[in-house]
């Protein structure tokens, strides 16, 4: 994997990926952090050395490098999903990348349903803790060693310095910013009633596809890493409705422009 990791960031350096500051990973129906960007350069997943392409038809499948309140951002617009068919050494590979390339610092966002029915539609939630459900690691893999320590510790994934200036600039632009338990289930199937009511059994306070193997490996490269969801749809197992994935990707959007003022304070003040 290192050979395959030094292709791919010699290939973006050679596309002007010039030692950004800061990584972003942007999840369903939240591309638009990309127009806030003054760009530098672009590459197509398809086009990176050993990337994987993405295949969910509302994820763009593109990395932006760029100027975002003054400092030096990759962004990925469009991630990878377990349930797409990669492993989750290839859902996490850009994380990998972005790290050579020199990021610091990894912001990462989702879509997902609450659990706590306090948390309604259109709400973030700030990450404090997760549960991986996935059934896998993304480190579970001969040779990690070499990339990192095996036995990781997990105590504290989530960086405190970042989670504050989160719910500090929430304060201030009055947003509502919960702080909860994110699970990350594989999918791509959304959850039973009675799988809504075990994560709430188990302590989650949301639910989602994504986020944990990032997070894991961002831990393992010691890259200080901070992740919110978007509330997009509520659980209830008592009163569950039908999914539509069109109102998911609605709900996202219309709750963007506050994530997106929240991760700008922080590229701003890191």
């Amino acid at each position: 994997m290192i050979k395959e990791l030094k292709e791919s960031t010699n290939y973006l350096i050679s596309q002007g990926f010039d030692s950004p500051e800061i990584g972003v990973i942007l999840g369903t129906g939240l591309g638009k952090l990309g127009e806030e960007i003054e760009i530098i350069a672009e590459a197509s997943y398809n086009d990176i050395p050993h990337f994987p392409t993405a295949t969910v038809e509302f994820h763009k499948g593109k990395l932006i490098f760029g100027i975002l309140e003054g400092k030096k951002v990759v962004v990925m617009q469009g991630r990878f999903h377990h349930y797409e068919g990669y492993s989750l050494q290839e859902v996490t590979y850009p994380v990998r990348v972005m790290k050579m390339l020199g990021i610091k610092k990894l912001l990462v966002s989702n879509a997902s349903g609450s659990i706590n029915l306090d948390y309604k539609k259109g709400e973030l939630m700030l990450i404090d803790d997760h549960i991986n459900l996935l059934g896998d690691s993304p480190l579970a893999f001969n040779g990690v060693e070499k990339l990192g320590e095996r036995f990781l510790d997990m105590s504290r994934p989530y960086n405190a310095e970042m989670n504050a200036i989160l719910k500090d600039s929430a304060k201030k632009n009055n947003i509502v910013l919960h702080t909860g338990v994110y699970a990350s289930v594989l999918g791509p199937q959304l959850e039973t009633r009675a799988e809504y009511r075990m994560l709430k059994i188990i302590g989650a306070d949301a639910v989602g596809m994504s986020t944990v193997p990032e997070i894991i490996v961002a831990n393992h490269l010691k890259l200080p890493v901070s992740a919110i969801s978007v509330i997009t749809d509520e659980g209830d197992p008592d009163n569950l409705k039908p999914v539509n994935i069109d109102e998911i990707i609605a709900m996202a959007e219309k709750a963007e422009p506050n994530m997106i003022k929240l991760f700008k304070e922080v590229v701003k003040s890191v």
